[in-house]
Parts: C-alpha cells; structure tokens; sequence
C-alpha cells in the first residue's frame, strides 16, 4: 500500500520547482493533489503534466483574503486535506541600504502572513491526523549578503510551526518545516539579476555547500513527504535542514 492511497493533499506554488517535484511526489504515492498558482498558464500546464489526481486552483499566497478564497474553492469542490504543503514563497534580495518598505512588505506578505492565514482558513477543512508542512529556508540559519528580509521572513515561518503546533495539536494536526539549502528551482532566475552575475552567484553558494552542488527539487520533495506521512507522526514542531551541510559543516 502506498502512503497516501485515498489521501488529498494541498501543495500551494505547486506548478513549480519544489512544488511541482512534491505533487508528482504525491501523486506518485496514491494521493489526489491540488496545486495552486498565481499564473493560470502555468497553473494548467503543471495539472496537465501531472495527470488525473491533479487538481489545478488559480489563488495567490499573501493575504487573508486569498486564503479564504481557497479554502472556499476546497468547500465548493467538497474535499478534506490529509496534508498540506505550503509551498508558496518569494525571494527578494538587497543590501541593508536598498530595503525599501515595499520590499519588505511583499517578500513578508508572502512568505509569513500568507501562511499563517492559509493555516487559519484551512483548519476547517483539515482532517483529524493531518499534517501540515511549511517551506522554510537555510538562509533562516547563515549570515548571507543581502538577504536580512528574506532570512526574517523564513525564520518567521520556522517560529510560527512550534506556535501552531501547539494550537493545533488538539486537533491532532502535527506543523513541521523542510528548509532546504539552495535548489536548482526557476526560483534563482526570478531574482532579477543579470545572466552573468547570476552565474557569479550561484557558484559562489555552490562554494558554500560541503556536499558541492545544488539540490535537485526530488530530494526536498522526499522530506516534505516524509514529514506529511504518518511514519513521522512523532515529529511535531520541528525542522528538517535539507542543505548538503550548508549549515552544520
């Protein structure tokens, strides 16, 4: 029997990098995936790959709003959530002096209050055992160059899954985090670099990472899926670093 025969899981940013690799993950372990995405092409595309347990919802994270319009799609279409992955994030990088307000907002929106009210809007449509896992980051634990608002935004999430374990435990819903370490996801080309300095940089995190190399989307999607089962169902609270020792070595 695989893991999640007759389960239904939530992957939010699932047209994707990491989100993508997590639904296939799924899928390919018997559960009936829903993925959202802020752009429909993609969105469809994604669901079109990724088959008939594929269900596709247009919605973005950031708000309050969003998060109860999705879980009102999830009401109209009559499903319940064994787990969740949120998935959904922005990286935004800049030096201390170019931070503006607007930056901070957007990459914060996105990455912190968007999760927490999905969590807030979701719990009516969680199943007892459920388990939700968030994507946090291994920049929530290095001093890198440029990345103060991204790293808080993260170390937010990372916080935020003791707290609501907590909250939530009566339910008998388990909050975990995967940070991963840098992943060869298109997440490194929306960071608004040039071609070249962007090479420039990878290879100086790849000089970062003990293990040499960037990890492929696979090998975070197979913690998030671990964290989701119930073969992790004493891990409550807590956080897997998937960084090729990036923050330990």
């Amino acid at each position: 029997m695989r893991r999640f025969d007759q389960k239904v899981v939530l992957v939010t940013g699932g047209s994707s990098g990491i989100g993508f690799a997590a639904a296939r993950a799924f899928i390919d372990e018997g559960a009936r995936v829903v993925i959202t995405g802020r752009d429909p092409g993609r969105l469809d595309a994604a669901r079109i790959s990724l088959g008939d347990h594929a269900i596709g919802i247009r919605n973005a994270t950031g708000s309050a709003a969003a998060a109860a319009e999705l879980a009102d799609s999830l009401a109209s279409a009559r499903l319940h959530l064994d787990a969740v992955f949120l998935n959904s994030g922005i990286a935004r990088l800049a030096p201390l002096s170019s931070v503006t307000e607007a930056l901070w907002a957007e990459v914060f929106d996105v990455n912190a209050r968007g999760p927490f009210f999905q969590i807030q809007a979701l719990r009516a449509r969680l199943n007892d055992g459920a388990s939700i896992v968030l994507n946090g980051s291994v920049n929530a634990h290095v001093g890198m160059d440029m990345s103060s608002v991204y790293a808080a935004s993260k170390a937010a999430l990372i916080s935020l899954a003791r707290t609501l374990s907590k909250e939530l435990m009566a339910q008998g819903v388990r909050v975990n985090v995967v940070s991963p370490g840098p992943v060869e996801t298109p997440l490194f080309g929306k960071l608004g670099m040039a071609a070249e300095r962007l090479e420039l940089a990878k290879a100086h995190i790849r000089q970062m990472v003990p293990l040499g190399r960037f990890a492929r989307a696979e090998e975070i999607a197979a913690t998030v899926l671990h964290l989701a089962a119930a073969e992790s169902s004493f891990i409550v609270g807590s956080e897997i670093l998937v960084d090729g020792g990036m923050s330990q070595l």
